[in-house]
Formats: structure tokens, sequence, C-alpha cells
């Protein structure tokens, strides 16, 4: 297989290589980058390119490892076995399969993402490094061993909440999804708004740019911020004299709760503009 990106997903040269590498090298993929960059949507659309089944693993900060390969359901068994069920007989009844053992059972190579790694127990990545090495594990209760049919394609997203052990990445094929140019980001829009005025667009994207430029911003708005803004410009019908005119709110533009998402980067932005005009 190989990779080009999708109609709906723009990927970069880099991406496109990383993606193919890891296929290649039988090693997850590692994603990391700024919120909004598209790493979960990867997932999604070299799924749709492979026309292949997307098995989705949304990592909590409660979340186990050993919930990806299976959970033993211990309550539902007692349960049953107080009214005089016969199927408390056969404890495989009461195995609940995780993510992991989903994608093992595949017989067309599955991509399996697993998202946001990064917001779980720092032991978790480690607690998984045999099933995603050898791409096998024991179920316990049973002695049944699972394996995988065909290799998973595995997609793993981090935000860099926090480190990842050293053994883990050793693991993986690493890429860090640098944030789109406005070339990029231009052909990003034209995916998703084919139809949207291109001087609005032109616009949106300076001002955008600038945003993300001013330093001591707590949060820069990403990708799907943008894409929100300028879904609220048509639907409001904002001229570009409007979005250019910034001086009667506070020097913030039209829609801005599309973008910024915080008290202080709404302060620090109404600051600037005053000084400014001093």
């Amino acid at each position: 297989m190989s990779f080009e990106g999708t109609n709906n997903y723009i990927a970069s040269n880099a991406l496109k290589q990383a993606v193919n590498a890891a296929v290649v090298l039988e090693k997850p993929l590692l994603i990391k980058g700024e919120p909004g960059t598209g790493k979960t949507m990867l997932a999604q659309e070299l799924a749709n390119s492979l026309n292949t089944e997307l098995i989705q693993w949304h990592i909590k900060s409660t979340t186990k490892a050993q919930q990806g390969l299976y959970e033993y359901d211990a309550v539902s068994r007692l349960r049953d076995s107080q009214l005089g069920d016969q199927k408390v007989h056969d404890i495989s009844n009461y195995i609940v399969k995780g993510k992991l053992w989903q994608a093992f059972e595949g017989t067309q190579r599955p991509v399996l993402l697993i998202d946001e790694i990064d917001k779980a127990d720092i032991e978790f990545p480690n607690d998984l490094l045999l099933e995603l090495d050898k791409m096998e594990f024991h179920v316990y209760e049973t002695g049944e061993r699972v394996s995988a049919k065909v290799r998973p394609i595995v997609i793993i997203t981090s935000n860099n909440e926090k480190e990842l052990p050293d053994a883990f990445l050793r693991r993986c094929f690493f890429h860090y999804i640098d944030f789109p140019s406005p070339e990029q980001m231009k052909q990003i829009i034209d995916v998703h708004y084919p139809n949207i005025k291109n001087d609005l667009v032109q616009q949106a994207l300076e001002s955008f740019f600038k945003l993300r430029e001013i330093p001591g911003l707590k949060k820069k708005p990403s990708t799907s911020e943008l894409l929100d803004w300028l879904k609220l410009l048509m639907a409001e019908d904002i001229d570009i004299s409007t979005l250019r005119d910034q001086s009667h709110a506070g020097g913030l533009m039209p829609l801005f709760g599309a973008l910024l998402k915080n008290e202080q980067d709404v302060s620090l932005i109404e600051k600037l503009a005053f000084m400014s005009k001093r």
C-alpha cells in the first residue's frame, strides 16, 4: 500500500512518508502536533483510503491498558449464578473484548487508532509494549492465546501532555505534524469550502496567522478552529471591510469566540489594540 492523502485530507510529503514507513516497518506510527492539526483525522482518512475498518480507542485519564485487551465481567457472572443461569459454567461468556482484541480478529488489515495516549497514566504505554510488539496476548481466565490474524496498522496520537517512556518510543515510528503554512491552509480550506470567496479566505488567513504570532497568547487557534470561524463568517455574510476593521470591537475580529477560547487571550488582544491606538 501507499498512502497519498485523500480528497478530504491534505497530507504533507513528510507525513505521507511517515505513514508509509511505519507500514513497511510494521511499527506503530506515533503522531504528535498541536491540537486541531488533523492527527485523529489521519487515521480515519487512512482507513477510508484503504477501504478497511477503523477501530478507535479514545484514551482517558482513567483508561487502563488491560481494557484494550479484554475485561472479565465478574459482577455479571455472580448475578447470573444467583439467578441460576446455566451460562455461568462457561467463563468465556463474561470476557468482554477490548479494541486490540477486535483489531487482532480482523481478516482484512484494519487501522487501529489509539487516540491521545498521553492522557493515560505514565505506565500505560509500557503496559502495551509486548502486545503491540508481538501482536498477541494471553487471556488468563480461559487460557486462550489471542494472536493477530493480520497485523493492524496502528496510529497513536499524543498532544505532548506528558513524556512517553523510551522503551515505548523505540518501538514506534515518529512524526510531528508541523502547523500548516498559509499555502497549505488555503488547500485545506478549499477542500472543506470549495465555493468560498477567495478575498474572504485571504483576509481571514491574514488575520488568523497574525493572531497566532502574538506573543503571550495562552492558546493559539488551530486549523479546526479556523474552519469553524470561516463557516460562521459565511453564515453571517461578514464582508471583507468588516473583517479588516477591528477597531469597533476592541481589536477583536468578528465572531472571535471561534478562535479565542479563554478570557486571558481576549483581554490580551484588547490591551494590545488599546496600546496601539495610544
